[in-house]
């Protein structure tokens, strides 16, 4: 493996894992410049098949989509209908009339790279306006030593423990997948992405569900099994269907990585296409199905 590859993949994680912990702003900021990229990216591949989309406009809906989920969470579902129809009403007044293509891939862009990464933002929000402890809405945990020595995590913003515990499911079914499929995957998973294997998804998805249901034992979980299973297969197969999205879009515009932005890793949609359909599972898991269970957020 380049070196190239493992230093930015370092990186990565270093910025990922220090916005996750400080939240607030932090993390906003950090998801901003990663939609940003990415829709940029998304229009590329859009525009290579000849379609005209209102990226501009698609690029400034969501940042302040983000702006507003950080704001209020509650109103972002109402904010982003609106959106949508300013985008159509920018398309529907230009001088060279736009397509159907044209407004769906316009649409596409605010929902499939802004909206639905926008509940990252969501999720690192719940439990953390009460217990910020630093300027921006940053967090802090006051005492590391005791976090160690105790494993007491009851008293971190749900918000925290639930994106970490996220991440770690999709590194972990997505390195899970990769080294297993590699070595022992036979049967092809899908022709939108040849090297794929259902062994490697079907090892991926379960290293998926060994995390969650570790991080529910840890992290006081009613019922830790069901929940952790439950989570771990959501997080899993959610992560999965994101790369194979991403694959089938760059298949379809003839390129091999969605942009060059990271050294060894291809673009920015090559590196987080397994968040983007599963942020919004794990908040409504923790919001709706934890409250059911006895552990409410």
């Amino acid at each position: 493996m380049p070196w190239s590859r493992i230093i930015s993949g370092i990186v990565a994680i270093a910025i990922a894992l220090s916005a996750t912990l400080l939240g607030g702003w932090y993390f906003t900021i950090m998801f901003a410049a990663i939609i940003f990229l990415g829709q940029q990216e998304y229009f590329d591949l859009v525009r290579s098949k000849g379609i005209a989309p209102a990226a501009k406009t698609t690029l400034v809906v969501s940042q302040a989509l983000l702006v507003i989920c950080t704001l209020n969470g509650s109103l972002a579902d109402a904010v982003t209908p609106l959106a949508g129809t300013f985008i159509c009403f920018y398309l529907l007044f230009q001088p060279k009339m736009a397509t159907i293509a044209d407004i769906s891939a316009s649409i596409m862009g605010l929902f499939y790279t802004g909206y639905l990464p926008s509940y990252w933002v969501r999720l690192r929000a719940i439990d953390s306006s009460s217990i910020k402890n630093l300027s921006l809405g940053g967090y802090l945990p006051p005492d590391w030593l005791d976090i160690i020595q105790k494993g007491n995590f009851a008293y971190l913003p749900q918000g925290l423990t639930a994106t970490a515990l996220t991440f770690l499911c999709i590194w972990s079914a997505d390195i899970g997948a990769y080294t297993f499929g590699k070595f022992f995957g036979k049967t092809p998973l899908s022709d939108i992405s040849p090297k794929k294997t259902v062994e490697g998804a079907v090892f991926g998805i379960s290293a998926s569900v060994l995390v969650a249901v570790v991080g529910a034992y840890f992290l006081n979980w009613s019922k830790p099994p069901l929940t952790g299973i439950t989570l771990g297969l959501l997080i899993g197969i959610a992560s999965l269907l994101g790369d194979l999205t991403e694959s089938m879009l760059k298949r379809d515009a003839g390129v091999k990585d969605s942009g060059q932005l990271i050294p060894g890793h291809g673009g920015i949609l090559d590196r987080t296409d397994s968040y983007i359909f599963t942020a919004p599972l794990v908040y409504y898991f923790v919001t709706l199905v934890l409250p059911l269970l006895g552990h409410g957020a």
